[in-house]
């Protein structure tokens, strides 16, 4: 869900209705219908990351979460 094919200049987070500048990157798969080298990635603010990462780890998706680096949002 980042950008939804526009330019984002500044990183928001990926939550519903959330305007917050993303501090932390999700990397997620879902194996029933993802193959291994295929995730998806969500942006998260610090407010929303447990939620996110509770959402996601609850329906045993494989995660990885990481700090966003300015390198990251340009992709």
């Amino acid at each position: 869900m980042i950008g939804l094919g526009a330019d984002l200049e500044t990183p928001t987070c990926s939550r519903a209705g959330c305007r917050l500048d993303a501090l932390w990157r999700l990397d997620w798969r879902n194996p029933r219908i993802h193959t291994g080298e295929r995730f998806k990635t969500w942006l998260a603010c610090d407010l929303h990351l447990d939620y996110l990462r509770d959402f996601l780890t609850t329906r045993d998706f494989p995660l990885t979460v990481s700090p966003l680096s300015g390198e990251t949002a340009q992709a």
